[in-house]
């Protein structure tokens, strides 16, 4: 994985009630969660109920927020972007907070998290590229949440995280090519997700329905099992 080293690392970026440094937790909506345990909810569009939320990972400039919002308006779900959590919790970007405190406190952070977010009502939640790379925070997905890995050739991924520059890992001489040195350590993660659906350049509406599809045809293979 590329890392980026801490610039300040005095400063703690913890999410947890003791927290005093850049991720101590605000009275955000989006993360005053209840902790109680999911019950089966009936969604539009799943002949399966859900028991637990649908996260969406994969490489950034794939489309997971983008899509995720869609899906879950097709599923009748709330949505939330962790990203956006992020910057709830810390007052501060994402991006920023990564560039500030080094990968390796910002992914711990991420994952306190990620762990409130899943264990909040059944929804749709998209997540930062790095999130589901984190063995830590990949096994709490796997365990808690029904995963979909959206995936997108380097080309298209290129040309979308190309129209910002907010991204501090693709800040480098050749982004391109540090994209494809990302997707070639950090698919094989992707990989363990519960659904594997392509996006690329055609519309959003088809993937949302291609990821109902395949998460219809996950829920009955665990019904049965």
């Amino acid at each position: 994985m590329i890392m980026m080293k801490s610039t300040n690392r005095d400063m703690s970026f913890r999410l947890d009630e003791r927290a005093s440094g850049a991720f101590a937790e605000r009275q955000s909506r989006c993360i005053a969660l209840s902790g109680e345990r999911h019950s089966e909810v009936q969604v539009t569009g799943l002949a399966q109920p859900l028991d637990r939320p649908v996260v969406l990972v994969g490489l950034m400039g794939v489309g997971k927020s983008t899509v995720g919002r869609r899906l879950a308006r097709r599923l009748g779900l709330p949505f939330i972007d962790s990203d956006s959590a992020i910057e709830d919790a810390v007052g501060l970007p994402a991006g920023e907070v990564f560039e500030r405190y080094g990968e390796a406190d910002y992914r711990d952070g991420e994952r306190r998290l990620v762990a409130r977010l899943v264990d909040g009502e059944v929804r749709v939640i998209a997540t930062g590229g790095g999130v589901f790379v984190d063995p830590r925070t990949r096994q709490l997905l796997k365990d808690r949440a029904i995963t979909v890995w959206l995936d997108a050739s380097i080309d298209v991924l290129a040309e979308r995280t190309g129209r910002r520059d907010t991204r501090p890992l693709l800040k480098t001489e050749d982004p391109k090519a540090t994209l494809e040195q990302l997707a070639a350590i950090e698919r094989q993660a992707y990989a363990e997700a519960d659904v594997h659906v392509q996006s690329g350049q055609g519309a959003h509406k088809d993937v949302v329905e291609a990821i109902i599809r395949l998460l219809d045809e996950h829920l009955a293979k665990r019904s049965a099992a």
